[in-house]
């Protein structure tokens, strides 16, 4: 039987931990410009459109993200249409990231008073223009050390994806585990990989509250 060094595993793991970031990456950007995106129509409070807006967000935070994938990765097949893990796992984290971000930056935009509302209005401004000058710069003051604390919970939410074939540093480490029959090792080694990649995201979100916080005194 092969012996494998710590450096082995470690290497192999640091292969896969790439896939996680990419994922990641992947699953904060789209969900965010899908969540500005609903925010805004959420905003509008079109009749109808607020309430289909608040129903997503309630199924996707109201249902457990591993279904998500599940379903994301299965249903395409009852479609007829052939995915890959990559696709399923991209899609899914995307649409569930989108629903936690709008529901944050909607906090954040009913946290700016009342008061700047009608002083926009007061200027004739449409609501565009209400949104673009006056209540979303303030309200980014707000959602950023939320924002990028989220990201954590993104990150750790790609282990997920192991459930349906993706190879990232979850998957990696079980791969790895059943080759070396060092499980202990190997997931010591994946746990601290998890913390090397979230805690400098803690930390960050921890000084942009700090900073916003002192700033606003």
């Amino acid at each position: 039987m092969p012996e494998f060094s710590l450096w082995d595993i470690l290497r192999n793991l640091l292969l896969a931990a790439r896939w996680t970031v990419v994922l990641s990456l992947i699953a904060f950007i789209g969900g965010g410009l899908v969540g500005g995106l609903l925010l805004v129509l959420r905003l509008t409070r079109l009749r109808g459109v607020d309430r289909a807006v608040a129903v997503y967000v309630q199924v996707f935070q109201g249902t457990p993200l591993l279904m998500q994938l599940f379903l994301t990765y299965f249903g395409f097949a009852l479609l007829g249409l052939q995915t890959s893990p990559w696709t399923a796992a991209g899609l899914a984290l995307t649409l569930y990231t989108s629903a936690f971000l709008t529901e944050i930056w909607r906090g954040c935009v009913a946290a700016i008073p009342k008061g700047q509302w009608e002083a926009a209005q007061s200027l004739a401004m449409s609501f565009t223009e209400q949104l673009r000058h006056v209540i979303l710069p303030q309200a980014l003051r707000i959602a950023i050390p939320p924002t990028v604390g989220f990201l954590v919970q993104v990150v750790k939410g790609t282990a997920l994806a192991s459930v349906i074939g993706f190879v990232e540093l979850t998957r990696a480490g079980n791969m790895i585990s059943n080759v070396t029959y060092q499980p202990f090792t190997v997931f010591a080694c994946v746990a601290l990989l998890y913390f090397a990649l979230c805690w400098p995201i803690s930390l960050y979100a921890q000084t942009l509250e700090r900073k916003l916080h002192a700033s606003r005194r």
